[in-house]
This record gives C-alpha cells, sequence and structure tokens, in this order.
C-alpha cells in the first residue's frame, strides 16, 4: 500500500486536537504544524502525534506551503484542526491507496457543514469541496490570505465521501475569526481593487446576503441560514472597511 502522511495545522486547538488525530490514525505519518499555541495544544500533540513542528503564523496557505515539503510520504492528507475523516471517507482513502498508482495527482473532498449545532444544507455551502489529498511535490497553495486552494500540476479527481467540518465554538469566536479573515482579504483585494466607491460599501454587501439568503436557499436553514447570510454581507462589508483603513495607513 503507498503510504500517507496526515498534516494537521493548529493553532491553540486544544479542544480539537484529540479528535482531529484520532481521526487520522490510519495514516502512516502524522505531522502536526503548530503555530506556538498556548493553551497546551502543542504538548498534546506531542503524545499523540508522529512529528510536531513549530512556526510563527502569519497566514493559511504559507502554513500549509512550509509544512508539505517536510512530509515523509508523496502522498498528504490535509486536516484541519476542525475537520474529521469520518470513517467512510478513510476506507475510500485506503482504498485508493491499495490500487496502482492513480493517473491524478489530487482529489476533491466534499465538506459536511455544521454551524451553530446545526447541519447547513444550504446558504452557500452545500456543494463545499478541497483538495486535500494529493500529492507532495505536484501540489501547492496558491499565495492567498484568505481561501487559497491547491493548485495542481496533473488531474484531479473527486472523492465521493466527505470530511466532516464544524468551524463554530461560539457566536463571538466566530465573529472574531470572521474580522480576521476581513483583515486578510482587505490586504488581498488591495492588489486589484481601484478606487472605493459606494458600490463596494453598500450594493457588494447588501447581494453577499442576498445572494447566500435568496439565491442559494438559506432561508431553507432556518435562523441558522439567516444568521450565515447576515454574517456574509456584513464581512464584505467589514472587508472595505478594513481596505480603506489599509489604505490611510490606520490599520
Amino acid at each position: 500500500m503507498t503510504k500517507l502522511t496526515a498534516i494537521i495545522p493548529t493553532g491553540n486547538e486544544i479542544h480539537n486536537i484529540e479528535a482531529v488525530i484520532e481521526s487520522v490514525k490510519f495514516a502512516d505519518e502524522i505531522l502536526v504544524v503548530d503555530s506556538f499555541s498556548t493553551d497546551g495544544t502543542y504538548e498534546k500533540a506531542l503524545t499523540l502525534a508522529t512529528k510536531v513542528i513549530r512556526r510563527e503564523y502569519k497566514y493559511s496557505a504559507s502554513q500549509k506551503n512550509w509544512a508539505i515539503p517536510q512530509a515523509t510520504h508523496e502522498w498528504i492528507l490535509l486536516v484541519d484542526a476542525d475537520e474529521r475523516v469520518t470513517p467512510e471517507l478513510q476506507a475510500e482513502i485506503l482504498d485508493i491507496l491499495k490500487q496502482p498508482e492513480p493517473d491524478v495527482v489530487a482529489y476533491w473532498i466534499g465538506r459536511m457543514n455544521h454551524f451553530m449545532g446545526e447541519r447547513v444544507h444550504y446558504s452557500g455551502w452545500r456543494n463545499d469541496s478541497v483538495i486535500r489529498l494529493f500529492k507532495r511535490d505536484f501540489c501547492v497553495y496558491q499565495d492567498k490570505h484568505v481561501h487559497a486552494e491547491i493548485k495542481t500540476n496533473g488531474n484531479v479527481g473527486r472523492l465521493k465521501n466527505k470530511l466532516y467540518h464544524n468551524t463554530y465554538i461560539t457566536f463571538d469566536k466566530y465573529i472574531e475569526k470572521m474580522n480576521r479573515y476581513a483583515w486578510w482579504q482587505a490586504k488581498d483585494y488591495d492588489k486589484k481593487i481601484g478606487k472605493l466607491t459606494p458600490y463596494h460599501f453598500v450594493i457588494k454587501p447588501f447581494w453577499g446576503f442576498f445572494k447566500h439568503y435568496i439565491i442559494q436557499s438559506g432561508f431553507r436553514d432556518g435562523v441558522v441560514g439567516l444568521t450565515i447570510g447576515y454574517i456574509q454581507g456584513y464581512v464584505i462589508f467589514m472587508r472595505y472597511v478594513k481596505l480603506w483603513l489599509l489604505r490611510k495607513g490606520r490599520s
């Protein structure tokens, strides 16, 4: 069987670290990449993972691109701390690794998203997929601060089973996370957005809410869908406020 390295980036994930490592125990190597956690994540990972390395966190793509070449095995399964590999997904991955060398270098994996204690079926999250199973030497993350995807040099397949994903801890912490994303997005958008106008501050936030809540049927997810739609509009608005501040030198 082809050997596999599981990579788990962490930063103060003591509430997740044991469960996420447990979900990738079938991997031949478990590599935790910690950004100097202060809540005991690093110490707990040392007792559970094959190897733990540390690096100051800049942004997600930078951290992952630094970690990927340090994997021992060519095939990598990258799992965030708030994700879990289900038994069904594990079986599918192992079946792939048992087969002769596939003609693909990476696989899309869907995600079952949960928010505020509920499974999200619509709200723009229905078809959420990420490339997480891939060959080390054929793939690299885009150099973006937010929502960077893997660029591949070769064919990409798709797995049938999904990752379990629960990004929610508390509402306040989620808003903090979205505010960080807005800052990072502002840095990315500064390179491609010209003059800021009412279109950016009014129309785009409203469209973000309308798209998630109406077009993508967020209303069918009840209060959760309404909350997701509102947050999407809020983050878009804050992205441009923070970009305005960045350009004013007030960041």
